[in-house]
């Protein structure tokens, strides 16, 4: 789900070239690799800078592994020793001072403060313990499909996961959350959906995921879809999921995590064929409550004071009120940038934030409001909100889910005590743990999905 004002990161975008490459002597002193930590103040990203020679000229490149973005060009200049740096398709830039002794760089990404320390020559990238993480070969087959969403122009591809045994077996798909996703549904070193897939398939359910638009195998551009356009392709997924000789038809349903747990709703109240949905994290609110709720909730987990959770909270009203005012895309950046300006924001930091609040996508997801959908769905529906998750802050949100599900007598809403929003064994909850919990899914949020799943579809309680 996506996080409101307090945070300016690099994401993919679409700029049509790439930047020149410098003369290697001109970046002689930086070339190697650079690992660094971009702490946003709600959460930290990885950030790796590549700098290496090729035929005579410098070649730069940006990953942000925890946002599934790797070899994005970019562009860099050293001064003395201070180094400009911007990425392709990345908001913002960095500024920093490179050290006497060329071990770090040390500045900031638009507002956030961002160190680089050098690597060891031949040294391997720093590897994060994920533990869930499967390991093939796996007892199971693994097919990797491509099917089309003909009225979009978009091919998506994924993979299929087939338990073994005799079929037709039950089926889900699965929907990703808000932003640059591939099937696996990677975040901050966690292949949510790679483990999610592995257990329920190895439990007799079939899983579909599959790569977002623009991103792995996937075609489309990403940068004008909505939630609306999401579920379209979810729709063409179902479909082809229903064309498999291995699936039982009757026997699909929909697994949504955050962002998936708003689309899934909307694909339900048009398809009344679907078995079931699991809503893991999703909103019953419109957007701007989700905004506002989980910034003083993320707020108050850092410690900030009350006086300054509420002074935040007015400049969030007003920037939300202006981008959702506006009649398009155009208007909504002028309003939100002047909010910004007004507020005192530096300006790279108003330029990230104004162009993301602008985008179609956030102004769809602002005005929506999940609700309507809930309360026109009847079959079996499980809504599952971790207790210590900040960005869905389940306080407003679950009593919102038994408002609108109250006549739907297949519906089961619960709140799991320990977990945050990606549904891991967390501290506070806060975003910023999320990185440094070795756990990518709790055993007991898959223990209960699963159940429940094969207690509404017929499956043994057997692991194969």
């Amino acid at each position: 789900m996506v996080l409101g004002l307090a945070i300016s990161t690099a994401v993919l975008g679409g700029e049509p070239n790439p930047p020149a490459a410098p003369s290697r002597g001109a970046l002689a002193r930086l070339e190697g690799d650079w690992d660094g930590s971009l702490d946003t103040g709600a959460v930290k990203l990885r950030i790796v800078l590549h700098v290496h020679s090729h035929d005579g000229a410098a070649q730069a490149t940006v990953d942000s592994p925890d946002q599934n973005a790797n070899g994005l060009p970019a562009s860099v200049t050293l001064a003395g020793d201070h180094v400009s740096l911007s990425a392709q398709g990345a908001p913002g830039a960095f500024e920093g001072d490179l050290s006497p002794d060329g071990a770090t760089l040390a500045g900031h990404w638009s507002a956030a403060p961002l160190t680089f320390v050098r690597r060891a020559p031949g040294a391997a990238a720093p590897m994060l313990n994920r533990p869930q993480t499967p390991v093939k070969p796996y007892p199971y087959r693994e097919d990797l499909v491509e099917y089309d969403n003909a009225l979009a122009h978009v091919r998506l591809a994924g993979t299929l996961t087939i338990p073994q045994g005799s079929g037709p077996f039950p089926a889900v798909v699965l929907i990703a959350g808000s932003g640059p996703h591939t099937r696996d549904e990677s975040v901050f070193g966690h292949a949510v959906f790679l483990v999610l897939a592995d257990h329920l398939t190895r439990h007799g359910i079939a899983v579909l995921r599959y790569d977002k638009r623009g991103l792995g195998g996937s075609s489309g551009d990403p940068a004008t879809a909505t939630s609306r356009d999401f579920a379209a392709d979810v729709e063409v997924g179902l479909a082809y999921l229903r064309t498999r000789p291995e699936i039982d038809p009757r026997r699909i349903g929909l697994i949504g995590h955050s962002e998936g747990g708003l689309i899934a709703p909307m694909v339900a109240e048009d398809d009344p064929s679907l078995a079931f949905l699991v809503l893991m994290a999703g909103s019953a609110v419109p957007g701007d409550q989700i905004i506002m709720a989980q910034s003083r909730a993320i707020g108050a987990a850092a410690g900030a004071p009350e006086a300054v959770q509420d002074a935040n909270a007015a400049i969030q009203r007003k920037f939300l009120d202006a981008v959702m005012a506006a009649r398009d895309k155009a208007e909504a950046e002028v309003a939100a940038r002047a909010v910004l300006k007004a507020a005192g924001l530096p300006e790279p930091a108003i330029e990230t934030q104004a162009r993301a609040a602008s985008s179609d996508w956030y102004r769809f997801f602002l005005g929506y409001d999940p609700a309507p959908a809930l309360r026109r769905l009847r079959r079996p529906i499980l809504v599952l909100i971790g207790a210590k998750d900040l960005q869905v802050p389940p306080a407003l949100n679950l009593p919102a889910f038994r408002a609108a599900l109250a006549a739907d007598p297949d519906a089961e809403i619960r709140e799991l005590p320990g977990l945050n929003h990606l549904f891991q064994s967390a501290g506070t909850g806060a975003p910023s743990e999320y990185g440094d919990i070795e756990e990518t899914l709790s055993p007991s949020a898959l223990e209960v999905i699963t159940k429940w799943i094969r207690g509404r579809t017929g499956r043994a309680d057997v692991e194969r």
